[in-house]
């Protein structure tokens, strides 16, 4: 398979046939990264889980994988949370073509929210045995990119105003590690946050780089000879 466009008839009626088998709390999505990452959702089955629709973007962790931040691995039964506090059991998978790219993904997202109260009963069946994940789900790939920049604040641990440059340099170097720069328009947005130009913007990622390859050269073990 080269593309998602040439399997999407049978992916749509995968995800109706998974979504008939387990209801109306279970979310099917396949997004085709083939497309802008505003709109990669080219199919979805109970999209009222996450409040989706086809044409919106992905999450935060499709970013992270497209970037190379995050390894591309199929991630099975981890708990994620929706916008209004809905709890999700979740799995991704990732479709490759025969070069063994990553071209697209199916998402299912059942919401166990009325399970987790009935827990110490229904143990079985809402324990993920994982670390929660944090994952955001969006119909608007600008309150993604709005997630992203408040997310990389609280691991700065100050506002705007007051970072210093290599606050700034640092909160950049997140933000890329991210994927939040292959959204559209990231680049405006995020001068307009910091209070920084497009240069300083462009000057700054060099520098994050920099210094992370620098970092990654220190890391590496010297090699020795007989």
């Amino acid at each position: 398979m080269e593309s998602i466009a040439q399997e999407l008839s049978f992916m749509t009626e995968l995800a109706k046939g998974i979504t008939a088998q387990f209801g109306d709390s279970c979310e099917v999505v396949v997004h085709d990264w083939s497309r802008p990452y505003d709109s990669t959702i080219v199919a979805i089955e109970n999209g009222h889980v996450t409040g989706r629709k086809v044409g919106d973007p992905g999450t935060n962790l499709g970013l992270e994988i497209m970037r190379g931040t995050t390894e591309g691995d199929n991630r099975h039964n981890y708990i994620t949370q929706t916008k209004d506090g809905r709890i999700l059991r979740s799995t991704s998978m990732y479709v490759k073509n025969n070069a063994g790219t990553i071209i697209g993904a199916i998402c299912i997202n059942f919401d166990i929210t009325d399970l987790m109260v009935a827990e110490k009963t229904l143990q079985s069946l809402t324990a993920s045995g994982l670390a929660p994940v944090r994952e955001s789900f969006v119909s608007n790939v600008n309150d993604l990119l709005d997630t992203l920049i408040q997310e990389t604040q609280e691991a700065i641990g100050k506002p705007a105003a007051i970072m210093a440059k290599e606050d700034k340099v640092r909160f950049i170097q997140l933000l890329d590690q991210k994927g939040a720069f292959l959204i559209k328009k990231s680049g405006e947005k995020v001068c307009s946050y910091l209070g920084i130009s497009k240069y300083t913007l462009y000057s700054y990622l060099e520098e994050s780089k920099s210094a992370a390859a620098d970092s990654d050269a220190q890391a590496e073990p010297a090699s020795s000879s007989d």
